[in-house]
C-alpha cells in the first residue's frame, strides 16, 4: 500500500495517543521524503548522468550551467565542470545567479550579509573563472536557457555540513570530478615565492588553535577582508595585509607563495584548486572541505599545525 501523508491534526493525535505507531509513521515519512527527493533529482528530463549530459551536448553544441553561490561553492563546482568539458568536448557556459537569500545559523555572520552571491562578488570572481580553458562564458544569469542547474545540491538531502563540498555537484550531475588534479590555472606571482600566505575567516574557526607561533617566521601575508586581518594581527604582529582587486589577483598570489594556510573559507578553495602546498584549519563544527592531491594537509590540533608549518617552511619548493 503506498505511503500517505497524514494531515497535521492526525499527526498530532497519533503522536499523543499511540507513540509506537507515530514513530513508525515518522520513519515511513522520512523514507517517503527521500524517495520524493530522489525522484526529483532523477527525473527523466534532468541531466543527472554523463550519458544524458553527453547527449544534450551533442544536440546543442554547448552546455549552459547555473550556480548561485556561495563563492567557495562555485570554486568547488569547477572540477565537475572541467570533467564535463573533458568528456563532452563542448563549450561550458557558467551563469551566476545573484542575490539568492542565505540563511545563517544563530550568532554567525557572512561578509555578504543575507545573500549567497551578489554583483560585487561576481565582478571579483569572473576574471578568475574566465581564465580557465574549460569555461567558455562566465557572467551573471539573465534569462538564458539552463541545461544544468547546480543549485539543486541545496534541494534537500545532501548533508552540507559533512563530506566534501567539491563532490556535491558531482552527485547531482552523475559526473565524478578528478579532485586530485588541479582545476585552476593562473600565472604565479613570483614576488611571493618566499612568503607564507594566510587567510582566516570569522566563520569555521577552530577555537583551540593559536596562530601566534607564526610570528617567528619571516614574510607572512594575509589575504582577506580588513576586519579579519585586524583580528589575526593581534596574534601575528608582523603579518601584513595584501588587499586584492579581484580573485584572479588573489589566485596569482596563492599560486606563487611558499605555502598557504587557511580555514574552510573561499581563499582555501583557490589553494585547493591550484594544488599549491597548503594547510587547512578544520573546524570541529563543520568538516566539509577535504584536501586532495599533492600538497594537501589539514589539522585539528595545535601541535600538528605547528609541525606542518615548520616542515613546509623549511622544505624546498
Amino acid at each position: 500500500m503506498p505511503f500517505k501523508k497524514r494531515p497535521l491534526i492526525s499527526k498530532l493525535w497519533l503522536k499523543y495517543t499511540d507513540r509506537d505507531t507515530y514513530k513508525t509513521y515518522k520513519w515511513e515519512l522520512g523514507n517517503y521524503k527521500q524517495s520524493q527527493f530522489t525522484n526529483f533529482l532523477l527525473g527523466s528530463q534532468r541531466l543527472n548522468n554523463l550519458s544524458k549530459i553527453t547527449g544534450a551536448a551533442k544536440n546543442k553544441g554547448h552546455l549552459n550551467v547555473i550556480h548561485s553561490g556561495n563563492a567557495g561553492d562555485i570554486m568547488y563546482a569547477l572540477p565537475t565542470l572541467k570533467k564535463i568539458h573533458e568528456q563532452t568536448g563542448v563549450p561550458v557556459n557558467l551563469y551566476l545567479g545573484l542575490n539568492k537569500p542565505m540563511l545563517l545559523q544563530h550568532n554567525t555572520t557572512h561578509p555578504l550579509g543575507n545573500v549567497m552571491f551578489n554583483q560585487k562578488m561576481a565582478d571579483m570572481i569572473t576574471p578568475l573563472i574566465r581564465q580557465q580553458a574549460y569555461i567558455n562564458i562566465c557572467q551573471p544569469y539573465t534569462d538564458e536557457v539552463i541545461d544544468i542547474d547546480l543549485d539543486y545540491f541545496r534541494a534537500g538531502l545532501i548533508p552540507l555540513d559533512k563530506g566534501n563540498i567539491a563532490r556535491w555537484c558531482g552527485y547531482i550531475t552523475g559526473v565524478t570530478p578528478d579532485l586530485w588534479q588541479n582545476w585552476l590555472s593562473v600565472k604565479p606571482d613570483t614576488d611571493y615565492a618566499d612568503t607564507i600566505v594566510i587567510a582566516r575567516s570569522a566563520r569555521y574557526q577552530n577555537k583551540q588553535i593559536d596562530y601566534s607561533f607564526i610570528s617567528q617566521y619571516q614574510n607572512v601575508v594575509f589575504i582577506g577582508v580588513e576586519t579579519e586581518y585586524s583580528e589575526i594581527k593581534k596574534m601575528i604582529p608582523n603579518i601584513r595585509w595584501e588587499p586584492v582587486n579581484d580573485f584572479l589577483q588573489m589566485a596569482c598570489i596563492i599560486a606563487g607563495c611558499k605555502f598557504f594556510i587557511g580555514n574552510q573559507s573561499f581563499p582555501f578553495s583557490i589553494a585547493e584548486g591550484l594544488k599549491v602546498p597548503r594547510v587547512l584549519e578544520l573546524s570541529f563544527d563543520v568538516i566539509n572541505v577535504v584536501p586532495e592531491g599533492p600538497g594537501g594537509n589539514d589539522f585539528l590540533f595545535q601541535q600538528h599545525f605547528e609541525s606542518l608549518v615548520a616542515a613546509l617552511y623549511h622544505a624546498e619548493r
